[in-house]
């Protein structure tokens, strides 16, 4: 696998990765606004941590990375055989 293979696999990764931890953890804003507040959603979270989201998907990703570039460098994983 190549320089740029893996780049595209990893992004690939990281992105299903943050959009399957995005909503863990999240609470919403509870609070009953009296008057209408531009440019505030009551349904959006109080905190969302994304930096937190971001370091704990970068982890997962390079992990299920790590495994995915073994196994292809290795020729556990070897697509090119099956399609011949």
């Amino acid at each position: 696998m190549g320089i740029t293979g893996s780049i595209i696999v990893y992004v690939m990764i990281w992105w299903i990765i943050f959009f399957s931890v995005l909503p863990i953890g999240i609470q919403s804003n509870k609070e009953v606004f009296k008057e209408k507040i531009g440019g505030m959603d009551p349904g959006a979270p109080k905190n969302p941590k994304i930096a937190k989201k971001f370091l704990i998907t970068t982890l997962i990703t390079s992990i299920i990375f790590i495994v995915i570039y073994y196994l292809v460098e290795n020729d556990f994983l070897n697509l090119r055989e099956f399609l011949q």
